[in-house]
């Protein structure tokens, strides 16, 4: 099981702060299948209708995370969540493109489940992984080619620094067709109960596999 630490200044801001952890290995990622093409479309249109009534800043799990990105001095207007970025892409009525089955069914989870998530290639990243407040220092190449500064931002890190946050991923730790070991970090709520929140990952890792092989392990870290 891939080894992920949380900093002691964000457990004592944020008591209950917990993510999910889960490892893939031996997996096979392709051009999604047509079941999962069809499912995502048919859920974004969904969603389009959904949203038209709706404030996405209303949502319980999208509120939760701005109030942290507040709290750690991360204007969430001006950088705004992964899964609130998707929400508000679809509410304009622009669906998203499909990259490869691992991309795409981390969007949906990100959209069924209004959290952001972020999947990386196991065998870019390097020691041990650690989620920390950013300092002006840590900053990378975001998977839509903008250099990312990311002081007082939740990044992940690796002995090479900075990959991932719940804004926008590298392009150095991205997944790809060719990516046989993946890891899946999930966002969750603070306020999730942690029985709540095992159920959510386990039904991430299963479906996960389901569709592309190999095996898997979670856990949720505090």
């Amino acid at each position: 099981m891939t080894h992920l630490t949380i900093s002691e200044t964000i457990k004592k801001q944020f008591p209950t702060f917990k993510i999910g952890v889960i490892s893939y290995h031996n997996i096979i990622i392709d051009s999604s299948p047509k079941m999962l093409r069809g499912r995502l479309n048919l859920f974004q249109e969904h969603l389009i209708m959904e949203l038209s009534e709706k404030n996405i800043s209303d949502s319980n799990s999208i509120s939760e995370w701005r109030k942290i990105f507040k709290q750690l001095g991360t204007d969430p207007a001006k950088y705004r969540l992964s899964s609130e970025a998707l929400l508000r892409r679809i509410q304009k009525g622009n669906k998203l493109p499909f990259i490869h089955s691992a991309v795409d069914l981390t969007n949906f989870f990100s959209l069924q489940y209004q959290l952001p998530l972020g999947i990386y290639d196991l065998n870019q990243l390097k020691g041990n992984l650690h989620l920390k407040i950013g300092t002006e220092e840590d900053q990378y190449e975001g998977l839509n080619g903008r250099t990312v500064n990311m002081k007082n931002k939740l990044i992940t890190s690796d002995d090479k620094g900075a990959f991932g946050s719940p804004i926008v991923d590298s392009r150095r730790t991205m997944v790809t067709e060719s990516t046989e070991n993946a890891l899946h970090i999930v966002y969750l709520q603070p306020s999730m109960e942690n029985s709540k929140a095992e159920k959510l990952v386990a039904a991430i890792a299963n479906m996960f596999v389901q569709l592309h092989g190999g095996s898997t392990d979670y856990k949720i870290i505090c």
